[in-house]
C-alpha cells in the first residue's frame, strides 16, 4: 500500500488537465492510473512480505513533457458563430517541462516550466497582420498531498515457478478510491508586452473586426496567481473513473490589465484493455470544461474575454516499465463567449512521463 501512495503522490491530476483548458491556466501533472503496479515481491517467505512491494521503486524523482496544441479558427459573437472573411486564426502550442520529487508517501513537489509558441493571422484595420509569439510562460510550483486512499480485494499467493527462489506473487487490489489535494503558486515569468496593445486598440469603420488581441497573445499574466485543485480516482478491476478540478485565483497584473479567476475541470470513465506489472493500456472518455469571467482593463470590464466551454474526446493511456504516455484529442460541445472572440475548433494533447 505504501508503494501505491508513493505513486499517488507522484502521478496525480491530469490533463489535464487537464487541464488542459486555458493556455495560461492549466498545469499538467502525470496521471496515476497509467502506471502498472508490482506483482512480484521476489525471493522471501510468506510470513515476512508486506502486502505490496514497497521497494519496487526506490527513486523519488520524476519528470514529464506535456504538449497541448489548440487551434482557434472560429469567430463567435456572444456565443454565436459569425463570418470570418479574413480567415483569421490563432494556433497555440504549449509545451510543459515538468520535474518533481516525493518527500514521503503523502507529499510531493512539482515544478512546471511552460514553453509557448503561437502563430496568428488577424485583420488590423484594412490590412492583415501575421506573426508569431514565443518564449517562456508563467512557471508554477505545485504541492500534491494525498488526502485519502482506500483499497479492497486482491490476493497474494506463493509462486513456486522457481523452486530455488520461491517468492510471493502479489495482485493489486480489485477496488481503489483515492483523493489528492493540489495547491501552489504561479509566478509572473512570462513576457506581458503584448498586453500593451490594449492601450492602442481602435475600431476602424467598415473594417473587419479582430477576434485576436493582446491578451490572447501574451505569454504571461503579469501576476502572482494561486492554484487550488484536486483529483479523485476510482477503479474497480479494469473499469476506472478520474475527475480533476483546478481553480486559479488571479493577483494584480501589469499594464493595468487584470485577468479574471479561472475554473477548469476534466474527467470521465475509462477501461484498461491491458493491466499487468509490465504494461498498461487503457482508453478514457474525457469531458472537460472551463469557466472564466471577463478580465478588467483600466478598472473596467474587458468585454471580449469571458468564456464558458465544454469539450469531449478520447484519451489513450499506456505505460511500459518506468515510462507512461498519454495521447488525447477533444472537440468543443459548447462554447459560450462574451462579445467577439476567436474560439477553439479543436485541441490535441500528448505527454510522456518517466520515473528516475
Amino acid at each position: 500500500m505504501k508503494t501505491l501512495l508513493y505513486l499517488l503522490g507522484i502521478f496525480v491530476f491530469a490533463a489535464a488537465t487537464t487541464g488542459r483548458a486555458c493556455d495560461l491556466c492549466g498545469c499538467y501533472t502525470p496521471q496515476l492510473e497509467t502506471l502498472p503496479q508490482p506483482s512480484s515481491v521476489g525471493p522471501s517467505s510468506l510470513a515476512t512480505q508486506p502486502p505490496m512491494a514497497e521497494a519496487s521503486w526506490t527513486s523519488r524523482f520524476y519528470g514529464a513533457v506535456a504538449e497541448q496544441f489548440t487551434y482557434f479558427g472560429t469567430i463567435q459573437m456572444d456565443g454565436n458563430e459569425v463570418p470570418n472573411p479574413t480567415g483569421q486564426y490563432l494556433a497555440s502550442s504549449v509545451t510543459q517541462l515538468i520535474g518533481g520529487y516525493t518527500f514521503n508517501d503523502r507529499f510531493a513537489l512539482q515544478l512546471n516550466l511552460p514553453l509557448i509558441y503561437r502563430s496568428f493571422k488577424r485583420p488590423e484595420g484594412f490590412a492583415i497582420d501575421r506573426g508569431t509569439e514565443s518564449g517562456l510562460g508563467d512557471v508554477s510550483l505545485l504541492g500534491n498531498v494525498v488526502l485519502f486512499h482506500l483499497q479492497t480485494g486482491g490476493r497474494r499467493e506463493v509462486n513456486f515457478a522457481d523452486p530455488k527462489q520461491p517468492g510471493i506473487e502479489v495482485h493489486e487490489p480489485d477496488f481503489t478510491f483515492s483523493g489528492v489535494f493540489i495547491g501552489g503558486v504561479k509566478f509572473p515569468t512570462g513576457d506581458t508586452s503584448r498586453i500593451k496593445e490594449e492601450f492602442n486598440e481602435m475600431k476602424v469603420e467598415g473594417a473587419p473586426a479582430s477576434g485576436i488581441h493582446g491578451h490572447d497573445l501574451t505569454l504571461g499574466t503579469g501576476s502572482y496567481d494561486g492554484i487550488l485543485g484536486g483529483q479523485v480516482s476510482l477503479r474497480y478491476k479494469s473499469l476506472f473513473w478520474q475527475e480533476d478540478l483546478q481553480f486559479t485565483l488571479r493577483g494584480d497584473g501589469l499594464h493595468q490589465y487584470h485577468f479574471a479567476n479561472d475554473l477548469s475541470w476534466s474527467g470521465g470513465p475509462g477501461y484498461y484493455f491491458v493491466r499487468n506489472p509490465r504494461a498498461v493500456v487503457g482508453l478514457q472518455a474525457i469531458i472537460s470544461g472551463e469557466h472564466k469571467d471577463v478580465d478588467r482593463f483600466r478598472g473596467k470590464p474587458a468585454e471580449d474575454t469571458g468564456i464558458t466551454s465544454v469539450f469531449a474526446g478520447p484519451k489513450i493511456l499506456c505505460s511500459l516499465g518506468k515510462v507512461s504516455v498519454e495521447i488525447g484529442a477533444e472537440l468543443p460541445l459548447l462554447i459560450d463567449n462574451t462579445s467577439l472572440q476567436a474560439v477553439p475548433d479543436y485541441r490535441i494533447s500528448a505527454a510522456i512521463a518517466l520515473r528516475f
